[in-house]
């Protein structure tokens, strides 16, 4: 019996998050043939490596500088490229949304259709106490314009999204920033319909 504590234990498997299945979206809902169209470029994540799927926290309470990955958590891809997804879909429900690759398009009236990109500065669980936490979810935005072979800028914002967390670990950050996404979705979708 003593031999078979010694042996060494399996590792532990992270727990794996992503936003969930996604909405429904009923047919009368989706984007008409007719709709604006818009080029969604992928998110790009500012101050992560792209291919970074850590689930990550800070501790403003001690160090809100040190952002740091939860040990056995991790997203199911970079969260930029979850984000993405999140906006394909929300905005796909008013507008026909097209790949980086249909910038060159020309619409009905012969321009071309705006260029939507976005920069994630900040996705993470942010702890105001050891037990209080909430996501932060950051995305500087701007659309632009194709015109004769440059893009002239016609909006910027930045977007800050915080959603409280329910419980103060993984599951509740993982939660809290899939909430987080699906508003900062909304809200783009909302500064897009303005005129």
């Amino acid at each position: 019996m003593a031999a078979c504590s010694s042996l060494p234990q399996p590792p532990v498997r992270a727990e794996v998050y992503d936003f969930g299945p996604g909405q429904q979206v009923a047919p009368a809902a989706a984007a008409s043939a007719g709709a604006r169209a818009i080029v969604l470029a992928d998110v790009v994540s500012t101050g992560l490596p792209d291919t970074d799927s850590g689930l990550n926290y800070r501790l403003a309470y001690a160090n809100a500088q040190q952002l740091r990955p939860y040990r056995d958590a991790r997203w199911s891809q970079p969260p930029a490229q979850l984000l993405t997804q999140a906006l394909r879909e929300r905005l796909g429900r008013g507008l026909a949304v097209l790949t980086e690759g249909g910038a060159g398009l020309r619409l009905a009236d012969g321009a071309r259709p705006e260029v939507l990109q976005l920069q994630l500065e900040e996705f993470s669980q942010v702890f105001d106490a050891p037990q209080v936490s909430h996501a932060l979810v950051r995305v500087r935005a701007s659309l632009a314009r194709s015109m004769q072979g440059s893009e002239q800028l016609r909006a910027q914002r930045l977007f800050v999204v915080q959603r409280p967390a329910a419980t103060p670990d993984a599951a509740g950050g993982a939660r809290a920033l899939a909430e987080a996404a699906g508003q900062l979705a909304d809200e783009v979708a909302q500064w897009l319909e303005q005129p």
